[in-house]
């Protein structure tokens, strides 16, 4: 009762396939496969940029999260 056979498997398959269509998860898959492609990319990039330059640190870049925050550097004033 707590497992699943295959037709449970069969059975969840084919209402996927009802509810969503073909087409539809085609273009899933191949949104997944570009999207695990990419990342790769950037990981096998970011090795290779590594290795070409030994010894230098990498500096993440700075990512405002939201696009009304204004970054200001603040200097004190100083009273004469």
């Amino acid at each position: 009762m707590g497992s699943m056979s295959i037709w449970h498997w069969v059975i969840v398959l084919v209402v996927v396939v009802l509810l969503f269509g073909t087409k539809k998860l085609g273009n899933v898959g191949s949104d997944i496969g570009k999207a695990v492609k990419g990342f790769k990319d950037g990981v096998k990039g970011d090795e290779e940029k590594n290795a070409a330059t030994p010894g230098a640190t990498v500096h993440p870049t700075q990512q405002v999260a939201d696009k009304s925050t204004i970054d200001v550097e603040t200097r004190e004033k100083h009273r004469s």
